[in-house]
């Protein structure tokens, strides 16, 4: 820009096409309202009872479930606050695997709260001190309401781990957990180390299949995958098998320079065909003396080969998924062999039986060991008569699954692993303790102690309007016996409406503390970060404008 021109007037600081956003309308509240936007959204899939979303991405594929680190991630959120919230509840998501929609829900009622504090005259920079030291204190009101611990040597016991999972696995499968939770303790208890610090959510593996109902589902001490068998069709079934791994084809081997061959008559097509027939020959039959009667390979599989296969007596399955194979390898502890020729003892692994079978019109593989054999891989086997419904409790699995892999962390590193009171408990009983310290307090900051207080009253209030029932009352009869001392009062869900509560700590209703507590010290960060933007900038996209799509026939618009 010209000397001259800038004299005109302003002058201009950034790009044509920028475009800023300050002050505390233009900027803060904005933030806000997008924030508690996306908060409103997810908030109605909160808790065992929560709804479900009906989401078709931009792929034309639909998702229905309740799950929100499935709903965040396929709704592309654009906003740049909303997604600073989306990012806190990714972490949650990957750091424990469960509680992304507390972290939404709260961050949420946080700054809706903000807002009515904004509009009050308080200034951020009060509210954020405010919010802090109120963040602080509810972890520290946390660990006093610490309602049931597991000890290490407590990991061994299934009862134990399907009463810590119970919460996660009704929250998403309301009603199914009583066929669930078994399920999946049983899964992790096969492959729980002798350290539960090592617990790896990988080992707990899920085979998804079409048709019959969630009831006709099992767990396999093993490998459970979609596979195709080549060669001898009538092996269904090899008991002590002794497998050999190939990830590469098994075919007669090729040279590395192309030539042109003349044959004549039939008795030199013979011939020549005899060098590659007794080279696969040779091959099959050094894998039978070495004692395999299993093949698994991740690519094709020649016909010649197919056919000594069957000649002797190997079953032959063909994976063509690489990460099944290092599964399988794990499983079986098998050494994965990248050419064929030669296989040593040493490199086979071992299953107590190998099946192939169809189920509905699925033709799976299992690779199963005995009761008394170690495994490092168990398999859900998963039966629902729709695609969604299969998606959908595989995510449920997915949590409780990791509910677990969080209590070996916990108790591997020789503490307790503490559970609190679910139903909302724990959050009023915070809220009640705040509400009191605030009212206490004598700065500026107890308006906003204050406000985190009541913004706890989301959780419960969620739970109740999920459920059908009043919040407002069931938020004045929970707060009546948190000041009775009854600390473990929670909502009761399944009261269609009558507005009953309920002792959680004696109905076994438990959530993981480490869950909780960083889902609201993230919630709590997110809130802190988006309070301090006062300005948005927003540079000119790059690029031109975009070509619209011709009208009509081509033709009309060619000159």
């Amino acid at each position: 820009m010209s000397i001259s021109n800038m004299m005109r007037g302003r002058p201009k600081l950034m790009k044509e096409g920028t475009k800023t956003y300050s002050g505390l309308e233009q900027a803060v509240l904005r933030n806000i309202e997008a924030c508690t936007a996306l908060s409103e959204i997810t908030r109605t899939s909160f808790g065992p009872n929560g709804m479900n979303k009906l989401i078709i991405n931009h792929l034309e594929k639909i998702f229905v479930t309740s799950d929100t680190a499935t709903i965040v991630k396929e709704l592309e959120i654009a906003h740049p606050a909303a997604k600073m919230v989306v990012l806190a509840s990714n972490m949650q998501e990957n750091e424990i695997g469960d509680g992304s929609n507390y972290v939404i829900t709260v961050a949420g009622a946080l700054l809706g709260g903000a807002a009515n504090l904004i509009k009050m005259g308080l200034h951020p920079s009060e509210i954020i001190a405010g919010y802090a030291k109120a963040g602080k204190l509810a972890l520290e009101i946390m660990d006093d309401l610490t309602s049931w611990t597991v000890s290490k040597k407590e990991m061994s016991n299934v009862k134990t781990i399907e009463k810590a999972i119970r919460s996660a696995i009704s929250a998403k499968q309301h009603g199914n957990e009583n066929i669930l939770t078994p399920l999946i303790a049983q899964a992790c208890m096969t492959v729980m180390p002798k350290n539960p610090a090592g617990f790896n959510v990988d080992n707990v593996r899920v085979c998804k299949i079409l048709g019959s109902s969630l009831s006709q589902s099992e767990v396999v001490k093993g490998m459970v995958m979609i596979g195709e068998t080549a060669g001898n069709r009538d092996i269904s079934e090899v008991k002590d098998a002794c497998i050999a791994i190939f990830t590469c084809s098994i075919e007669p081997s090729n040279t590395e320079t192309k030539g042109t061959v003349l044959i004549k008559n039939a008795k030199e097509l013979m011939a020549f065909n005899q060098g590659e027939e007794k080279e696969v020959e040779e091959l099959i039959r050094g894998l039978k003396a070495t004692g395999v009667n299993v093949v698994v390979t991740g690519g094709s599989i020649h016909d010649m080969a197919q056919h000594f296969l069957a000649k002797f007596d190997i079953l032959a399955i063909k994976i063509h998924s690489k990460f099944e194979l290092r599964r399988l390898c794990r499983t079986t502890k098998a050494r994965p062999l990248v050419s064929t020729g030669t296989v040593r003892p040493e490199d086979c692994g071992y299953a107590s039986r190998v099946s192939t079978k169809i189920i509905g019109h699925t033709k799976i593989c299992i690779f199963n060991q005995d009761k008394d054999a170690d495994t490092n891989v168990a398999t859900v086997l998963l039966r629902a008569s729709t695609h969604n419904i299969l998606n959908d409790v595989e995510r449920a699995i997915d949590d409780g699954v990791n509910v677990v892999k969080a209590m070996g962390k916990a108790t591997g590193n020789g503490t307790t692993c503490k559970f609190v009171s679910g139903g909302g408990a724990m959050d009023i009983e915070i809220a009640r303790r705040l509400v009191d310290i605030g009212s206490k307090s004598t700065g500026l900051d107890q308006y906003a102690i204050t406000k985190f207080g009541t913004s706890l009253e989301v959780i419960p209030r969620t739970l109740a309007e999920n459920a059908g029932q009043d919040g407002m009352e069931m938020l004045s009869k929970l707060y009546a016996a948190h000041e009775n001392g009854e600390v473990n009062m929670g909502i009761n869900i399944d009261t269609s409406g009558d507005g009953k509560l309920q002792d959680m700590a004696k109905n076994n209703v438990f959530d993981l503390a480490v869950t909780k507590r960083q889902a609201l010290a993230l919630a709590v960060d997110a809130v802190v970060t988006i309070l301090r933007v006062d300005q948005i900038i927003h540079a000119k996209p790059a690029g031109g404008p975009k070509i619209g799509q011709p009208k009509g026939h081509w033709d009309d618009t060619d000159i």
